[in-house]
Formats: C-alpha cells, structure tokens, sequence
C-alpha cells in the first residue's frame, strides 16, 4: 500500500507496489523500492537509491543520495522499546522518543544487516551482512559483525581493483 501522503520524485521504481506499505515517508528521484519494504512517516530517502526487498525503514531515518540498502536489512529508533507505559497501559506516540538515524551519501548496507538508532553511517561505508551496528561508522570504513566493528577501509579495496 502507498498512502497518498508519500512524496514520491520523478523516476522512482516500486517493484510489486502492491506488496510495499509505504506511509508519510519522501522518496527522491530515480530510487528503486523492492517488494516487502516498509518505509515509515517521517523517513526521508534520497535519489539514485536502492533499497531492497524485505527492508524497513522506520521513521526518522535520513537516507541520502546514492545509497544502497541489502535486502532485510532493519531499522531501530526507539533504544528502549516497551509494549507498555510505565502504568501497564499500551505505550501511544508519546510514551517514546523517536530517535533518528542518517546514512550518508553512496553509504552501502548489506543483507540482514541491524542499524540501532541515533547512528551515523558515514559517506561511502560499507556495513557488512548481517552486521548489528550499535555505534556510528566512518567515512569509507568497512564494518562487519555483532556488534559491527571496522575491519578495513574501501578506499584500499579500490585500490587493489576489489570493488
């Protein structure tokens, strides 16, 4: 389902539109939306991205231009979630604090992978599948595991012509 209030830029792809639930969010020009992905009110994703199949993107998340998302990778804004208030009553909106996180430009997150909230991904990272990232990442840093730490730098892969 696509809410009409989605702003969607020119070129944008949804494969299967019919099997996404997108509500609120603003997605820039000439991204690509597999099927299976949420994308939440306030989540903002830029152009020239590709998110794939089976990803949520809940609100406050910022992702900018030219990134790419694996699929099943997962967004977290709450650090302390709860079903319930503190008085036993199901939590509403202003029981929490949404917490944001921004990927930044030509950042890559591979399959699987668990991005907590109040992180930064920085320009050009590369976050490895399933890697649960709990504090920011670097420009061009390669992190990979549980908790994701930096195992190298994608600069040097270019180098020796990996990537």
């Amino acid at each position: 389902m696509i809410s009409p209030d989605v702003s969607l830029g020119k070129n944008v792809v949804i494969f299967q539109p019919e099997l996404v639930n997108l509500y609120g969010c603003t997605i820039g020009d000439g991204t690509r939306v597999g099927a299976f992905v949420e994308i939440q009110r306030d989540a903002n994703i830029g152009g020239n991205c590709k998110i794939s199949s089976h990803s949520f993107i809940c609100s406050g998340v910022r992702i900018e231009d030219g990134v790419f998302i694996g699929h099943g990778v997962m967004f977290v804004n709450d650090r302390y979630p709860a079903a319930v208030n503190a008085g036993g009553e199901l939590k509403n909106a202003s029981d929490w604090e949404c917490i944001p996180t921004l990927v930044r430009a030509r950042a890559a997150v591979g399959s699987n992978a668990t991005i907590l909230c109040g992180i930064t991904i920085g320009e050009q990272a590369l976050v490895g599948a399933g890697a649960v990232v709990t504090r920011d990442v670097p420009d061009f840093a390669i992190v990979a595991g549980n908790p994701a730490k930096q195992i190298g730098d994608v600069r040097e892969r270019r180098d020796k012509g990996a990537m």
